[in-house]
């Protein structure tokens, strides 16, 4: 089969969605494959350094800090309001922050694979970066110059021992897609199957290797950092978790298996498809699948035109989702569109690459549960000690601003019904909440809500009046009856409502005793008492001001001196350079005059 018989729609990621001629509209646009050349090669190898088999681990190593210097540095900045020239206000704050990360997702693009993967796994972290940061991270395309077909052959070879005409029927030389760990190209078994083969781009080990050994560096010093370290954030963790995420995706034997898996837990639904592995022609670098082309989930007009329901499409979605995380425990971490395809002609779900997954560690549905009948109940206590049991929050924590942030969500945000709540705003709050306090959301937990939201943003584009939270009720009426029954069950509710009213006489009975603890606790010194006064904070911020005056101060007089002294002795150049900083010095210590003169008035 040649480039020319099929039409494809490019990816986003490593996934593969294809799409026959015969189903597409009349208005459609269809991205045709790229014919890459020689020269085409070249100069994508001159535009990113790191399109190579051989990698300078020195020359990654500045490529790497330069960037998290000037990261750093430029935070630094647009946190000091006397560096806006005009005034401080917080949109302008923001607006830096947007141009900010603009350059951050475009830097990523050029530092190659290992930061394109960090930046796709950090635009699900709006707990730890500024929303402007996780935005932009979310629109990085995974999108890079495809290697040459010499390397394919070589690494096919190399790997499963014979060469690509010995293989297989025919080979397509140009690769569907390519993206930042491999890719695609199309061919047919000497059986007559059509199969995709997905290669590994060449020396990506060796680069992760490298790039990691650094990246761990930048993990301890931000560890430590007095601004990106505050609230116990445990950054190695983090790095910890990225780095098993990233060997993961790696080794294509374990995709494989992946796949197995996902195909076995949907062999009862023939409303979900999944491609069939090759074992006998992969590898941990090279991964065939059967060929199973389809129109990509979110193209409305090409579903409509190969005559599907779409609202029926959008429920099957979420209830695939939902039986990955709430059923199999075993789930699809990335399912944004291009990995979501629709058979042209039965209509059934097709997923492709399994590279990234999630699993529901045992235990974990129940405590999710829990925190869900703590939330509908408004209990902020239960909340957060089920965000504690569910790793989200260190046990060390101070949990005293969370359960306050906690209890005005819930306040906030419960007073609607169940059916008229967005997955998305949920978790845009929640985010909001969470960015600045010691929350740690597991690697898990953020992929379920990334996922949640996609599938709910692709469920209103098929059917305007889809809602995921209610499509979700059955699998929670499910988790609840203890009877593991399919079918919601009333006396559940009842069960849940005696168990908590329970607690609370428990608790009632239980507070005389409690009360005499904290007495004791609190003749013992176990307890500490902090007390807030407003005239105190004003005279301990107004000494604070006066200390930055006196340093300003110190700091004009050192290099006025010295600038004269410079010029005295002739060195013209430099006695300007020492002056202009001098200014710079006297400019900031009149606008902390004017600070400290404000403040006095206000008292």
């Amino acid at each position: 089969m040649t480039a020319t018989q099929e039409a494809y729609t490019p990816l986003d990621g490593d996934g593969l969605s294809l799409l026959p001629e015969a189903t597409v509209p009349e208005l459609s646009v269809i991205s045709m494959p790229q014919i890459v050349t020689d020269s085409q090669l070249s100069d994508d190898r001159r535009a990113y350094r790191w399109n190579r088999n051989n990698y300078s681990k020195r020359r990654r190593k500045i490529d790497i800090w330069t960037f998290f210097i000037r990261f750093l540095s430029g935070s630094w900045i647009d946190g000091k309001k006397w560096s806006y020239p005009s005034g401080y206000t917080e949109a302008k704050q923001a607006a830096r922050r947007r141009r900010q990360a603009i350059w951050i997702r475009d830097t990523f693009l050029e530092l190659g694979p290992t930061f394109i993967k960090l930046g796709q796994l950090f635009s699900t972290r709006a707990d730890l970066f500024p929303v402007e940061y996780v935005e932009e991270l979310s629109k990085l395309q995974d999108r890079v110059p495809a290697f040459g077909y010499a390397q394919v052959e070589e690494i096919i070879e190399r790997d499963l021992g014979k060469s690509i005409p010995e293989l297989f029927a025919s080979f397509e030389p140009i690769p569907l897609a390519a993206a930042s760990l491999g890719q695609v190209h199309l061919a047919r078994l000497f059986t007559g199957e059509e199969v995709v083969v997905k290669v590994q781009r060449p020396g990506l080990h060796k680069l992760f290797t490298i790039d990691l050994e650094i990246l761990r560096g930048i993990a301890k010093y931000f560890q430590n950092h007095p601004k990106w370290g505050k609230g116990g954030r445990d950054w190695l963790g983090i790095y910890d978790e990225c780095c098993k995420i990233l060997w993961e995706e790696t080794d294509y034997i374990s995709e494989g298996q992946n796949a197995d898996t996902f195909r076995r837990n949907f062999r009862a639904q023939n409303w979900v498809m999944v491609p069939r592995v090759y074992w006998r022609y992969s590898s941990t670098r090279t991964l065939t699948l059967e060929y199973l082309p389809g129109i990509k989930i979110s193209s409305y007009e090409g579903i409509e035109a190969a005559g599907l329901d779409r609202q029926t499409i959008a429920r099957q979605s979420a209830t695939a989702y939902l039986q990955q995380l709430l059923t199999d425990g075993f789930f699809h971490a990335d399912p944004h569109p291009g990995n979501v395809a629709i058979d042209p002609k039965t209509g059934a779900l097709i997923f492709y690459d399994f590279g990234m997954m999630g699993r529901i560690a045992p235990g974990t549905k129940e405590k999710l549960m829990d925190t869900l009948l703590a939330i509908a109940g408004r209990n902020a206590d239960r909340v957060v000690r089920g965000l504690v049991g569910l790793g989200a929050i260190s046990a060390e924590a101070d949990t005293d601003p969370i359960r306050r942030s906690v209890q005005y969500l819930l306040d906030n945000f419960l007073d609607k019904p169940l059916e008229s709540q967005s997955v998305a705003q949920i978790t845009d709050d929640l985010y909001d909440i969470a960015y600045g306090q010691p929350f740690r959301f597991p690697a898990t937990f953020t992929f379920v809500m990334r996922a949640f939201s996609t599938i709910e943003g692709v469920g209103k584009g098929l059917d305007p009046d889809f809602n995921f939270m209610e499509a979700a009720q059955p699998f929670a009426f499910q988790i609840m009856n203890s009877n593991g029954n399919s079918t919601p069950d009333a006396n559940a509710f009842l069960a849940e409502i005696g168990r908590q009213a329970a607690q609370v006489g428990s608790s009632a009975l239980g507070l005389p005793r409690r009360l005499e603890d904290t007495i004791d606790k609190l003749e013992r010194g176990d307890i500490r008492v902090r007390v807030r006064s407003s005239e105190t904070d004003r005279y301990l911020r107004r000494l604070g001001t006066m200390q930055q005056n006196t340093n300003y101060a110190i700091l004009v007089a050192t290099f006025t001196l010295s600038a004269t002294m410079l010029f005295v002795n002739q060195y013209t150049i430099a006695a300007g350079v020492v002056g202009a900083v001098a200014l710079i010095s006297l400019i900031v210590w009149f606008r902390q005059m004017r600070k400290l003169d404000r403040q006095d008035r206000m008292s």
